[in-house]
């Protein structure tokens, strides 16, 4: 979703319309309300907010089932090795830094 100039406001016009800009928020649009001509914080609905919290937790689902299918893989492959053994060679390269 893009956004259009109307969609970005400074934090002292924020302030002062800040009820217009949360009716807008709820009615669908998303305001990026800057500070010192900078990006500062975002203005949403709670429940697209709500659904953008639950997409993250599903990508991180989805991240962690590939991690599971490559060791699987790994596993299947018998591209392993003895955990002491890794862990052992692991502090070794750090003692060498």
């Amino acid at each position: 979703m893009g956004f259009s100039v109307n969609d970005v406001v400074p934090l002292t016009q924020a302030r002062a319309h800040l009820s217009d800009l949360a009716d807008q928020a709820k009615a669908g649009a998303e305001k990026i309300i800057t500070k010192n001509g900078e990006s500062y914080v975002a203005l949403i609905d709670a429940n697209r907010l709500d659904y953008y919290h639950k997409l993250e937790k599903e990508r991180i689902h989805l991240l962690l089932i590939d991690d599971v299918k490559q060791g699987l893989d790994d596993i299947r492959h018998e591209r392993t090795e003895d955990a002491r053994a890794a862990l052992k060679s692991l502090k070794k390269s750090a003692k060498k830094l």
